[in-house]
Formats: C-alpha cells, structure tokens, sequence
C-alpha cells in the first residue's frame, strides 16, 4: 500500500545527518558530564559547546539555554517554575482557548491545586488573539502571560511579537510555545517574539523526539520543576542526554535560520488541497488562509467525525490527523475547534494535513482523487 504521510505537525522523520551526529553518544562518547574524570570531562566540554552551538543559532547567552525532554518539559518548567518563583507578587495568569495540552493543563492545575486565577483569552473565527483583548486582561496582579506562536491544529501564526511587546510595555513576562515555529516560519533571532521564555521541540523539525530546550531570558530563574543534581545551572536536574540533545542542536543549526519546511516548495502544494476542501460539498476550511502556517491545511466534515475519516484515509494509505497528536484517540472534539466558536459536533470533525520536506505534487495529486471518496463514504446522509 502506498503512504503518503501528511502528518509532519506530530512529528517529523529524523534527517540522516543529524542521525550521524548523533551516533557517538550512543557508542564511544558515553561519559556522565558530572564526573570529574577525562571521560566525564570530554562529555562536559562537548555539553559546554552545545549551549554555545543554541545560543549562537538563537542569537541568545549559552547560560539562557536549559536543555529539556521536549516541548511539554519547556512548556511546563516555563509555567510552574515562572508561577512560583513570583506567586508572592501575583497570582493571575494569562493563556488563551487555544494553546496546547502542555500549556492548558498546566495553567488548569495552577488554578485548582494552588491558588492561581487563570484569564483564557478568547480567539477568533479564525483562531488569532487581538492584541487588544490581552491589553485589556492585564492586570496589577498578572505575573505571566503564555501564548503559543504558531498553532499545531489549524496554522494560525499569532502576532506574538506585537503580543510580547504588550506584556514588556506592562512589566509582565511572557513565554510562547514556539513548537510549531521552529523550522517553519521565518527566524532571525530569539529577540524577535518579545519573549522572556521560549519552547523548542528538536522532533518537530527533523530532530529526535525526547530533546528540547526552553530559552530563559537573563536573568530570570524560574524555580526547578524536577530536583536532584544540580545539572543545567541548577535549573534541571537529572544526567543530561547527549545523544538527543546533539540531535537538537544539529537539526537547529540545519534546519531553523533557514527553514526546512519551505514556503517555496509547500504553498503550491497546500493551495491545491485548500481549493480541494472548498470544491467538496458540506466540507469547510478552518483557520486562515493568509497567516497561517505554510504546511497546514485543517477542515472538517459535515455528517461524519474525525476517527471514521481518518481511518478511511489511512485505509488508502494517507496519514493525517484531528488536531494535536498528543490526543489522539480522544473522541472528545478539538478544545481549538471548539475555541474558534464551532459547533462541538461539527468540531468533531476536524481533519488536519500538515505536509513537510518528503512531500511532493503527485502525492497531493494523489489525495484529490481519493480523499472526496473516502468523505463520501464517511458522511451520513443530509
């Protein structure tokens, strides 16, 4: 059976090259970066140099990086430790309807477990958070704002450095979960979201899964999350993994100042699956179409749901997705969905494409011939 794999905002294949990066870790290069010995010793240098290698992609300080197992890890450092650290000054908490797991079940645990009052910013038709609704949640008492940069659902580029300047100009910090930024918009350097702590995820751009980072701007040290050695600055502990985090730091190098997921190659291939979607009856684009991550195309289905549609497709051989992978199986609908005002049956529809460097024309071609039939079958009829 043909694959054809439209799923790249789960995860991506890991590059060759950063696979052969990482191979040394995994055989001769095994020493604990803590040991005080030569093995020990040529481990920490080359941990020393990794901080350099981020920060010089990031245009940041090595001592701004802490490495961490992904996106969720970052995500949740950045939250929990930043909350804690100034719980003393505030405890009001921005976030939006749309942010992922790794954020809203944060912010939700904050809120019942430990005395923390969450705001959850409103978003669009289209899935974009105006600037004036943050503007007018801020409060004497907010001590954090978090808002993702790019959503993994739908593709809805936020105007985070706009959102980010608003929280500077206000005295408050702000973290984005850049996940789905990395390696698919434009990046000059860390400074451009306006941020005190960002999230990086090396799997989502052709790195392996278990590696990321979160950037903490200088001097913030938001309080530990995980407690033991005192690795990463004292900011998380735990013996570092080389092999994986080698892997990120090869992937960014390659693949973040100059995007892997080219906006040349990937827009004639996702307008031809947009003018699919809007040539299909009782079948509707979700999110923008301008602003949007160049590789998403989301849509949903009137008269069916996501888990027969996607079970048809992947019967024909095309792998796609109803939102965030970190879900998958729910049949409860997609908090996006949902989020942008849709009805929750009709939310219960969502299919996301999300292409990558593998995809080509013949296997969009592919899927306008097969995807109106499987929907066909899928829908009941009116």
């Amino acid at each position: 059976m043909r694959t054809v794999y439209f799923d790249y905002n789960a995860t991506t294949p890991l590059d060759p090259q950063v696979r052969e990066a990482m191979l040394p870790f995994l055989d001769g290069i095994y020493g604990n970066p803590s040991s005080v010995h030569h093995v020990g010793r040529k481990a920490r240098s080359i941990l020393d140099e990794a901080h350099d290698r981020v920060a010089k992609v990031l245009g940041a300080k090595p001592s701004e990086i802490i490495f961490t197992s992904g996106g969720t890890e970052a995500d949740n450092l950045a939250i929990f430790g930043t909350a804690r650290l100034l719980k003393s000054k505030g405890r009001h908490i921005i976030t939006s309807v749309i942010e992922h797991h790794a954020v809203l079940h944060c912010v939700d645990y904050l809120e019942k477990k430990e005395g923390f009052e969450i705001t959850r910013l409103p978003v669009d038709r289209e899935g974009f958070i105006h600037p004036e609704d943050l503007k007018k949640a801020i409060r004497p008492d907010t001590i954090l704002v978090t808002l993702m940069a790019a959503n993994n659902e739908i593709g809805t580029v936020q105007p985070v450095a706009e959102l980010g300047a608003i929280c500077r100009e206000r005295g408050v910090l702000f973290h984005t979960d850049a996940v789905q930024w990395f390696g698919k918009e434009p990046f000059a350097n860390i400074h451009q979201f306006n941020a005190d702590l960002v999230s990086i995820c090396a799997h989502k751009f052709h790195g392996p899964k278990g590696a990321g980072a979160l950037y903490i701007k200088s001097p913030l040290h938001p309080d530990p999350i995980l407690f033991g050695g005192g690795h990463e600055n004292e900011r998380r502990a735990g013996t570092e993994n080389m092999a994986a985090i080698i892997g990120l730091v090869e992937a960014m190098e390659r693949f973040v100042s100059n995007p892997i997921f080219s906006r040349e190659k990937l827009l004639p291939l996702t307008e031809r699956l947009i003018t699919l979607v809007d040539s299909m009856p009782r079948v509707q684009l979700v999110g923008p179409r301008d602003k949007r991550l160049v590789n998403t195309v989301a849509f949903l289905v009137e008269g069916s749901d996501s888990i027969a549609l996607l079970a048809g497709l992947d019967l024909e051989g095309i792998c796609a997705s109803s939102g965030s992978a970190c879900s998958a199986g729910s049949i409860e609908p997609s908090h996006v969905i949902v989020g942008l005002g849709v009805d929750r049956n009709l939310a219960n529809s969502l299919v996301r494409f999300s292409l990558g460097r593998e995809s080509t024309m013949g296997e969009v071609e592919y899927a306008e011939r097969i995807v109106p039939q499987v929907i066909k079958r899928a829908q009941r009829p009116q």
